[in-house]
């Protein structure tokens, strides 16, 4: 550490979840440490990710309280959504969290450089005519939305947009299949925006349980959006009253106010100069790195989604700490992918952790399969159907619980329990042997005696 051969013992390219945590640790340590960013603290998630995202599913949750209210005796009349009012006290949060995230970064001792910065030679940075060196140089600008190559691809928008519109749309047209996609389709939903949503797929949220991904259309369609699969948007069109026509696949137009493109996010690496380096992106457009996280070129590093497989704001903040570890610890820390636990805040929400059953019987061979499937104690004195979905797949040899999924209301905050379970190996024996909590949801997954498939 301190090589005096270098302005900096690290330099760090974007201040994400991953590139201030690595950087105030790092500094902490007694590591020089520079970071570079173009736009505002916090990255992805705290700008135009999971937390002002987050705050809109609040939004949107508010609505189904609303609708539960007057089984228990509530009458709430002319219950009005404000957008502007909503937008405004977002807008609020998100500067917090910058200027936070700004102190952190103050205080830990690292020196912020606000500006575009491109790598020149393995130890060199520059940005804004100036030149930083530095021993390694950590690479974490993230992702970037994608749209597809349409012909009026430029009349709809992006999770980046969104955020910022100044009113919500009446009628809104969602292309994707991905969390994001049914996401937004819950949010503009909930908020009383007629709400389409089109998928190229059969079904969308590929690589989910198959049972969470059914359950999930059923509900959503009962909550008025319009599901369409095995479709897709071919060309957008400016109508003459200034809507937008969504021309798709089979002929139909969709007349809307708003089209929200949610069809993937692609690594954030234009303009580094990683080409001239030699450093080559993977299919996908990732950096390839080594358990290490480093790249083919030894004194660069990449982190959280501009490298890995699973784009998780924790798994960023994982990764951060493995190469602190391995930069300026005891280098002992291994980064593991498995049993990752991860949310969709959709209407309903999703919680899941380990395999799916198609993931089980392709790896294990021999699994049982434990299903329940109820209405919510707390929809019993309303006229709402909704319908929450728990499923457990366990190893018939091992006995270990292998897959955990959720299908209702706080299924993120539930799964998050029962990941240290599964994370510390438990059983199925494990689970019976534990008393629930009753009356709760939660107490389903440890009282689930009859397979519902082996």
């Amino acid at each position: 550490m301190n090589d005096t051969q270098y302005d900096y013992d690290i330099a760090v390219i974007g201040a994400g979840s991953a590139g201030v945590r690595l950087a105030r640790m790092a500094a902490s340590k007694g590591a020089r440490v520079v970071v570079f960013e173009k736009g505002a603290l916090g990255g992805t998630c705290v700008n135009v990710g999971c937390v002002p995202k987050k705050l809109f599913v609040y939004a949107a949750d508010v609505s189904e309280q609303l609708r539960i209210a007057h089984g228990y005796g509530w009458t709430i009349d002319s219950a009005q959504h404000n957008w502007s009012t909503m937008i405004k006290n977002k807008d609020q949060e998100i500067n917090r969290l910058n200027s936070v995230y700004g102190r952190l970064l103050d205080r830990s001792g690292a020196t912020t450089v606000h500006a575009h910065a491109t790598i020149t030679d393995p130890h060199t940075v520059s940005a804004n005519g100036s030149r930083w060196t530095a021993k390694h140089i950590v690479v974490a600008t993230g992702g970037w939305p994608v749209v597809p190559e349409i012909p009026g691809a430029e009349l709809g928008i992006t999770s980046n947009e969104v955020f910022h519109l100044e009113e919500r749309p009446e009628r809104v047209l969602i292309v994707g299949g991905g969390y994001i996609a049914v996401e937004f389709a819950g949010i503009f939903a909930g908020l009383g925006s007629q709400t389409i949503q089109v998928y190229r797929g059969p079904l969308f949220l590929r690589g989910f349980d198959r049972d969470i991904r059914e359950g999930l259309a059923h509900e959503m369609r009962t909550r008025g959006v319009d599901l369409q699969f095995d479709t897709d948007v071919v060309r957008l069109e400016r109508g003459a009253d200034g809507s937008i026509e969504a021309h798709l696949n089979d002929g139909e137009i969709r007349v809307v106010d708003c089209v929200l493109f949610a069809t993937g996010r692609s690594p954030n690496t234009l303009g580094l100069g990683l080409d001239a380096l030699g450093v080559e992106l993977d299919t996908l457009g990732r950096i390839p790195v080594n358990t290490h996280f480093q790249t083919v070129v030894p004194s660069i590093y990449a982190l959280g989604d501009v490298s890995t497989r699973l784009q998780l704001t924790p798994v960023a903040l994982a990764e951060a700490m493995r190469l602190l570890d391995h930069l300026f610890g005891q280098g002992t820390q291994q980064m593991s992918y498995d049993l990752v636990p991860t949310a969709v805040f959709s209407q309903p929400s999703i919680g899941t952790v380990g395999l799916t059953e198609a993931q089980a019987r392709e790896r294990l061979g021999e699994i049982t399969v434990f299903l329940s499937s109820f209405r919510p104690m707390q929809l019993t004195m309303t006229d709402l159907v909704e319908r929450t979905l728990m499923k457990l797949i366990v190893c018939t040899v091992t006995d270990k619980v292998v897959g955990l999924h959720m299908l209702g209301p706080h299924a993120g905050e539930i799964t998050q329990g029962f990941a240290v379970a599964m994370k510390a190996g438990a059983t199925k024996a494990d689970f019976d042997r534990t008393i629930g909590i009753h009356p709760t949801a939660a107490e389903e997954f440890v009282t689930m005696r009859t397979p519902a498939r082996h």
